[in-house]
This record gives structure tokens, sequence and C-alpha cells, in this order.
């Protein structure tokens, strides 16, 4: 059976693998000229199997007149229709219920993808950067704390390991947390979450495919159009020519609205852009991974590298103001952990990347209503961490189909 993929980022690439494994002759296709190159590239590198919780959720109600005029600085937002109708999906999820459902969802993704994950660790030989990290979210207030505690215990009882610790008890865990600026009113921590550079894996995937000679990649080749006949997807066009396959599996995160609807489907998929910067570590670098939840901004360090990633632009695919961003970001990353980093370096690397977000955090997995189209996208802010799961779900859906 001949699979195209479409999308090669670390979602589509690992599509790709299990589809190999159940015996299927594949094809990646990407307009990049290489794998990982959107945002698996230089994301956070956390792989946050514990922290799941739904972005949509009654507190965020009563954020949305700050974001809108423009108070927090973690956050732009560009009001067009696109956003508009996103944004009422969104907010209807913002129920207590939904939350719950759409936390503990997308926790169960994140520990079976824990597990696949360590099995390919296991089976293949290439390195990527991996290290049981750990990780700790500062909170800055008791409103902070309290909103933790609403979770945290709904997620432990279904087999995550995080827990509610003091200044001082995360002091302990992170000593140089003894650097940050603002106050610590304590911290959530995970002793088993992860990092790992998700653009080297990817990479590393890739040429362990091409060596097995069951999956080919097609790069620099732009797919525009799916074709669809009797209510049966039988072709992609790429690069103008038709490319027939058995099955199609949409893999092109924060893009695949826009293959998807040339068939009619909406996997209601919005861009959310966020940024990182790479520098050489500072005398007081964290080894633990660690997440300022006041300002949305993260701490990774990445085989000898500190990177720092934050924000969240609902801008649509805008990168007009990327260099200010990512300058806001280097900015306030320095004055809330001004030892963690190098922060005058010359070889600081900024990025920005668009996270393809659902309006219940959940990935959209599986067949669509036109035979033969499979979807394997809408990971958020989770790519990296959720990858494994949803793309074995992905490649075992199409294999059940044929």
């Amino acid at each position: 059976m001949h699979v195209v993929v479409l999308g090669a980022g670390v979602v589509g690439v690992t599509t790709a693998y299990y589809l190999s494994r159940h015996g299927c002759d594949v094809t990646v296709v990407d307009r990049a000229s290489d794998v990982g190159d959107g945002a698996s590239f230089a994301n956070a590198g956390q792989l946050s199997y514990s922290f799941t919780d739904s972005l949509a959720k009654p507190e965020f109600l009563t954020h949305i007149p700050a974001l809108m005029l423009g108070r927090d600085e973690g956050v732009q937002v560009r009001l067009t229709p696109a956003l508009v109708t996103w944004g009422t999906r969104f907010v209807g999820q913002c129920t207590r219920k939904h939350a719950r459902e759409n936390t503990l969802a997308v926790l169960k993704i994140a520990m079976r993808s824990a597990e696949l994950l360590a099995q390919i660790r296991d089976a293949l030989p290439f390195d990527f950067w991996h290290r049981k990290a750990g990780k700790l979210v500062l909170l800055s207030s008791q409103a902070e704390l309290d909103a933790a505690r609403n979770t945290l215990e709904l997620k432990r009882s279904h087999g995550c390991d995080t827990r509610i610790l003091s200044r001082a008890e995360a002091m302990a865990v992170e000593p140089a947390l003894e650097q940050v600026s603002e106050d610590i009113a304590g911290a959530v921590y995970s002793k088993s979450d992860e990092v790992a550079d998700s653009q080297k894996f990817t990479a590393g995937l890739k040429d362990w495919l091409e060596a097995t000679g069951t999956v080919k990649f097609r790069l620099s080749s732009d797919a525009s159009k799916l074709i669809a006949r009797n209510g049966r997807t039988h072709a992609v066009v790429v690069d103008e020519e038709p490319l027939e396959a058995d099955a199609f599996v949409v893999c092109m995160g924060a893009w695949s609205h826009e293959l998807l609807r040339t068939v009619g489907i909406n996997p209601h998929v919005f861009p959310v852009r966020g940024y990182s910067i790479t520098l050489p570590p500072g005398e007081a670098a964290p080894s633990v991974s660690m997440t300022a939840l006041r300002h949305r901004m993260v701490y990774s360090r990445l085989n000898g590298h500190v990177r720092i990633a934050g924000f969240a632009d609902f801008r649509g695919f805008d990168t007009s103001t990327d260099n200010e961003r990512t300058q806001l970001l280097l900015d306030l990353a320095r004055r809330y952990a001004p030892h963690a980093a190098d922060y005058d370096a010359d070889d600081i690397k900024p990025w920005g990347g668009f996270r393809p977000m659902t309006p219940n955090g959940q990935p959209r997995v599986g067949q669509t209503r036109s035979k033969g189209l499979f979807v394997n996208t809408g990971h958020g802010m989770l790519g990296w961490t959720l990858a494994c799961a949803t793309s074995f779900d992905a490649a075992r859906a199409v294999a059940e189909a044929h």
C-alpha cells in the first residue's frame, strides 16, 4: 500500500516511521528543503508529559479583556474573521467540564507518547540530545498556586507525578532559581519530564528511514491541492502534477487547514506564533527545565546550550513583528534570570514558529469523511510531546482502513 504523508516535521516523519512498520510504501512531501524545518526546528525542546492543562478554561475568560487591550506582553492579538470563528469555538470550551475532559485526554496521549519515544530510543541508533531533566513551573502568586492545585490531584489520579513545592523546596531541586528576580510563591514539579531536540530527532529518523528503503522524501516540493472523487481522496497535486496513492495523511501543522479546505474539510486549526532564542549557558544555567508561568516563558538546557522560548501571538501567519518579539523575549529572560544564559553572546539564534492550535487543545488524528484521507495535526504547543502517540494512532488508522 502506498501512503503519502504531507508534512515533514516531527509529526509527519514519525507518522512515516510507524507506517513503515505496518509494511506501507511511504512518500513524505514537504515544501521545505529539509525535514523539521517548521515548528519542529527550534521549539522549547521540552517533553512536557505532565503539563497538559487545557488553555481553554473558565479563568481564561476573565483574561480576554487584557489580551484584547494589549496588556499581556506574552500575547499579541489581531482580530480577523478566521480568529473570531476559531475563538468562538475556543470560548465554548472554557467550561470546568470541558477543561477537565480536555486536560485528561491530552494527558493520556502524552503518557503513551513517553512510552513510545522510549521504545524508539532503545530501538534506533541515533542521538537527539535526550535527557531526563524534570520540570519546574514557577508560580508567582497565591492565585496561581490555587489554580495549579485545581488540576493537580486530577492529573495525579491518572498517573501523573506532578506535585506542589514550596519556594524552598523548588530551590533545593534547582539551585539556579536563586537568581530569579521576581517572587516565587511555589512551583509545580515533575521529575519525569524530559528534554530533547525535535529537529535532531526528525533528521535522525529521516536518515534511518531512507536507509531502510521503505520511505522516500520529496523535499522542496509544494503540495497545493487534494483531489477527491466519489467521496474518496485519490491524489494530491505536488508541484503542479498529481501524485496518486492509496492513502494520504495530512501532517502539515498550522498549514493543514490550507490543504484540507481544498476538499471541503476544516480541522479548526489556528496558527499561534511562538518564539525562541538559543544561547550559550550562563554561570547559573538551570539543569532542570523551568517555566515562568506569568510570562509564558520557558528555559531548557539542550546539549550545552540554553533555549528560551515563549509567547503566543494570535496574528495569523504574520511574521512582521518577529524581530521585536524575539528582542522582547531576550530582554524579559535577562531580567527574570540574569545568569541563566550569556545574553550578550555573538551567536544568539532567534527563531519563530507557528503552533497549530485547536479550540479544545486536542490534536486531530484519524480518518476524515473523505475515504483515504487522514489527519495528524492540531498539537498546539505540545507537538514534540505528543508526536509519537498521535503518529502511532494515525498509522494504525490507515492500516486498519485498508
